[in-house]
């Protein structure tokens, strides 16, 4: 894990896309689309029915690496409403364990907005919230242009698209701002398994972020924080 300095705070950032919150002592993952395969082996396209379970496994890695006692999961947890009901037991045992042993909290998103997704949640163990505000940082699934206050979100699934020494490097990246008073915002990569990504510099991204002086993506590599300038405000 790698230190990041967000909201005056230092949060760390995993290999595994996930961020580590050492003051609340609390995980927290983004767009985890949890049984997307089976949605869409359902409408025809077969995939490995095993997302869910790779998925798991990487949060219960990350609980372990980090020590953590809390998890928050920023919304798009399930693909669709339907989605704890596809889980083959052995995902569903991995999930009933993990919100035990860790005070699990659901964030809900777009895919998770009507009332049959909600109660897919509940069911699967856990709290449930729309969005919290912890210690002065919002947590919600996407990020609300124009606000003030320092927020972690996810929703865009943002990765970096650069080019090294004539190669085309796609990777899963953070995206974090800075506003003119020093505060800031982050939305988080997606750590679904089964789980696109967007070029962290599409102007959905950019747009969202504001008001900002500047905008980065940022990840880990070789043990160090690497960062990467996407936009920055005109002099």
């Amino acid at each position: 894990m790698v230190p990041l300095s967000f909201a005056n705070q230092e949060f760390l950032l995993t290999t595994g896309r996930a961020v580590f919150w050492p003051r609340e002592n609390a995980l927290l993952v983004a767009d985890l689309h949890l049984e997307k395969a089976s949605f869409f082996a359902r409408h025809g396209q077969m995939l490995p029915p095993y997302d869910s379970r790779e998925t798991l496994e990487r949060v219960a890695l990350a609980i372990r690496e980090s020590g953590a006692r809390r998890v928050y999961t920023l919304g798009d947890n399930f693909h669709d409403a339907g989605g704890t009901d596809r889980l083959e037991p052995h995902a569903a045992g991995m999930l009933a364990a993990l919100t035990r042993i860790v005070d699990w909290v659901w964030i809900t998103g777009n895919h998770d907005e009507d009332a049959e997704g909600k109660a897919a949640e509940v069911k699967a163990g856990g709290t449930m919230a729309d969005e919290l505000l912890i210690d002065g940082v919002v947590l919600r699934h996407r990020a609300l242009k124009g606000e003030s206050r320092p927020e972690l979100s996810g929703h865009y699934h943002p990765r970096l698209e650069v080019s090294v020494r004539r190669r085309r490097i796609r990777r899963a990246c953070t995206v974090v701002s800075r506003d003119a008073r020093g505060s800031g915002r982050m939305i988080l990569p997606a750590f679904g398994a089964l789980t696109g990504g967007m070029d962290a510099a599409d102007p959905a991204i950019l747009q969202a972020m504001q008001p900002a002086s500047q905008i980065d993506a940022v990840l880990p590599a070789a043990g160090r924080l690497v960062q990467f300038p996407l936009w920055r405000a005109a002099a």
